[in-house]
């Protein structure tokens, strides 16, 4: 299944849980990590896990803290002993595929497949071998963190050869790539424009920090109606042709057009 959005909430927020999971957001992530600190670790940590136990929706989750760090071993200690099943859960700053091994190894299959965000330049030079374990289902690019980790701006262009490698190895392992909010939550504009500039990239999906970006990430992702309707006649011709090439307002169609003409109509019946 294609997710077209993910919508963090701070995990020391319970009163905003039901609220993000009335949004169109397709995913739903309870944050245990950045959005928590220090001192309502704890607490979060047992009113997030209190909150799943009981809750009805099935598209929520939570971001536990990083692998590394003292939180982040309770939060594993706890989930282990928890009994809950959940539809994904995020993993931070992931740095190597001996990680998600690791983590795939403690935690039941219950608590579902791994999002992993890349959000480091070692993470970066291992995102193949990360993405190649079979447990991991979707990434997150940490772009923010990233700029942190090698010390670059945030400008779009900067980030252009680490996108493109997550979405190379992304594909390649089958794993669907989600982008990183836009942090601006006033800056609506920029926000569609920017996961446009990322679909065209080949990042067909897009975490927020906000319930008003959800509905303009859903928009810069939909495919347009013109866009449906040339999918369509792809497909119409390449069925008429049997398969073979065949020339289509002066273009070849073969299977590779088709193929994407294919994912365009599938997503626009997800939208």
């Amino acid at each position: 299944m294609h997710f077209r959005s993910q919508l963090f909430v701070p995990g020391n927020r319970p009163d905003r849980f039901e609220k993000a999971c009335s949004t169109p957001a397709d995913l739903v992530c309870i944050d245990l990590e950045d959005a928590v600190g220090p001192k309502d670790k704890t607490q979060a940590r047992k009113d997030v896990l209190a909150w799943l136990a009981k809750t009805e929706h099935k598209h929520v989750s939570l971001r536990i803290n990083g692998l590394d760090t003292a939180e982040g071993k309770l939060d594993v200690l706890a989930l282990k002993e928890s009994g809950l099943t959940l539809p994904f859960l995020m993993i931070p700053k992931v740095a190597s595929r001996s990680q998600m091994n690791d983590l795939d190894d403690d935690l039941p299959n219950e608590l579902g497949p791994f999002l992993a965000i890349i959000e480091s330049a070692q993470g970066l030079l291992n995102c193949e071998e990360i993405f190649s374990n079979t447990r991991v289902k979707l990434g997150l690019y940490g772009a923010i963190d990233y700029a942190g980790d090698v010390d670059c701006d945030l400008s779009w262009e900067t980030h252009l050869y680490a996108r493109s490698r997550l979405v190379a190895a992304a594909a390649g392992h089958n794993v669907q790539l989600f982008d990183v909010p836009h942090i601006d939550v006033r800056d609506l504009d920029d926000c569609e424009a920017t996961t446009r500039k990322a679909k065209a990239l080949g990042i067909h999906a897009r975490s927020a920090i906000h319930p008003a970006q959800i509905e303009r990430i859903h928009t810069a992702l939909a495919p347009s109606n013109e866009d449906i309707e040339q999918a369509e006649r792809v497909i119409a011709a390449y069925q008429e042709a049997d398969g073979n090439v065949v020339l289509l307002d002066g273009k070849f169609i073969e299977a590779p057009v088709v193929k994407k003409a294919q994912r365009v109509l599938a997503f626009g019946k997800k939208v």
